[in-house]
């Protein structure tokens, strides 16, 4: 609440001054009436009459208290507010290759858990358009850029191994995320690259590829998954069934980290899964939607709740003093 013509206000000091103005002025004072006897007053009622004369006074000093208050303009605000948020076009590049088999990210492989993992990125992002490119020896789009993180999702549990020929072609996976990213107005695009291997496939070299990133605005975390030396990688044999094998770690940490600094990104190394969850929270950190708030505060007119009261008091001692209580001169 506040007042816009707070100095109306000022007007208030003036109601005491006539308060005892009044009070003084009816000490020993006002019209009297001779009677043939005294005995006459006791058959009257008028002392009640007279008490009640002071009502008339109270109703004017009212009427008066609530028009000074009502000059004053009261108002009453209602307040809302206005939330301006700039997301983040984010496209997820996840390997699908069969060296994310290695189950050196207990107690699941490295793609399982990649995509625990993304999932859990992908719930604590809000209003962010994300997609998700998958790559082997070649590179597809799993889903295009949306709001609706419900068919993401969906989409993420139905990648799998064998979904695209074997191989590990980098470039390509960053060239189709670059597709997506082409026509994105957001200010800040980036892509999440995660992978185990070496650059083997496709048309497209993965610092070709950066160079046009950055050129689109582009920004690249890559992540390199595998724990350093050998890892258990799961094989079928047909006469022992399912045994492990320890394969070398082959990561091209150089290419990646040169990969991240030309868009101005990072390159982080997962060895295993509790590390790959840090890191997810640290890039969620670096990229935060940007929201803003404004506040508006509306004010409504509210003299009217005190001037027609005010009127009805007028009325009133205009009424009462003129009829039951009306003063004889």
């Amino acid at each position: 609440m506040r007042f816009a013509a707070p100095w109306f206000l000022l007007l208030l000091v003036i109601i005491p001054p006539l308060v005892w103005w009044h009070l003084r002025g009816r000490v020993g004072r006002g019209p009297s009436l001779q009677f043939s006897a005294v005995s006459t007053l006791g058959r009257t009622e008028g002392y009640r009459v007279v008490a009640h004369r002071y009502g008339l006074f109270s109703l004017r000093v009212a009427a008066l208290l609530l028009i000074i208050v009502a000059l004053a303009r009261p108002q009453f605000g209602s307040r809302f507010e206005e939330i301006v948020t700039e997301g983040i076009d984010i496209v997820l590049a996840l390997d699908v290759s069969t060296s994310m088999k290695a189950e050196d990210f207990q107690p699941l492989n490295r793609l399982n858990v990649a995509k625990e993992v993304a999932k859990q990125f992908i719930e604590g992002r809000r209003n962010d358009r994300i997609g998700m490119v998958v790559f082997a020896a070649k590179s597809i789009t799993q889903c295009p850029l949306t709001l609706d993180y419900g068919v993401l999702l969906s989409l993420l549990d139905g990648i799998d191994f064998g979904m695209i020929e074997d191989g590990t072609a980098i470039g390509m996976g960053l060239g189709t995320c670059l597709a997506r990213l082409r026509e994105s107005e957001a200010k800040s695009k980036i892509i999440i690259l995660l992978t185990d291997g070496v650059n083997n496939r496709g048309q497209i070299d993965p610092l070709t590829a950066a160079q046009m990133a950055r050129t689109l605005g582009v920004k690249i975390y890559a992540i390199g998954a595998g724990t350093r030396g050998t890892a258990p990688y799961p094989v079928d044999d047909g006469i022992f069934g399912k045994r492990y094998v320890q394969v070398p770690v082959e990561l091209d940490e150089e290419m990646l980290t040169e990969v991240a600094a030309i868009t101005g990104g990072r390159y982080f190394r997962a060895t295993d899964a509790h590390r790959l969850e840090e890191i997810y929270e640290e890039i969620s950190e670096m990229e935060k939607t940007r929201i803003e708030s404004r506040e508006y505060v509306e004010y409504s007119e509210r003299f009217r709740w005190l001037a027609i009261p005010a009127l009805v008091l007028i009325l009133a001692e205009v009424v009462l003093s003129n009829t039951i209580l009306r003063k004889i001169p």
